[in-house]
């Protein structure tokens, strides 16, 4: 099978798109310029609203920079604990997806806003494992909400694909 046959096949030029598309967004977000103008302000301002949702909830939280903390618990979001990851695999399939790009912006649009409303979920509670579970906090986070989200984000994707971005088939 030769390059043209190849990428002939949707599955096959998917695929590629997809790994390129990521490859491309994961090395400019380790850029060092691109980290200090836009990942490292992105944290903190993940981390200023999750301090204002637990405020909503009663907690005297405070944050300093990427640190939310209150007299009961403190935790600190760091680069992989933003969302941002989960974020950039779900834009990179669904920009590599063959679909029109109204469903493209759609499902970027609303994909992104989930998986920051699933993220904020994940920093609060950990928030309160600390709290309350503090010999769970590190399960809690590492095994437990680190598959949710990356399956959250996989799970969006699917659903996307399938009803937003394939054409429903009519009747004749």
């Amino acid at each position: 099978m030769n390059l043209r046959e190849l990428w002939s096949r949707p599955e096959i030029r998917f695929l590629i798109l997809f790994l390129a598309i990521l490859g491309a967004s994961f090395t400019v977000i380790a850029l060092n310029q691109i980290n200090d103008l836009f990942v490292d302000p992105y944290t903190a301002l993940i981390a200023r609203v999750s301090g204002a949702v637990l405020r909503l909830f009663g907690e005297s939280a405070s944050v300093t920079g990427c640190v939310v903390s209150s007299p009961r618990f403190a935790v600190t979001i760091y680069n992989g604990c933003n969302g941002l990851i989960t974020s950039l695999i779900f834009v990179s399939g669904v920009l590599a997806f063959p679909a029109r790009w109204t469903a493209k912006l759609i499902g970027v649009v609303g994909g992104l806003i989930a998986i920051q409303v699933i993220n904020l979920i994940r920093i609060v509670s950990l928030f309160y494992i600390g709290i309350f579970f503090p010999n769970h906090f590190d399960d809690a986070h590492i095994f437990i909400w680190q598959s949710l989200v990356i399956v959250a984000g996989v799970a969006l994707w699917v659903l996307w694909a399938q009803y937003l971005a394939i054409p429903k088939k009519t009747e004749a």
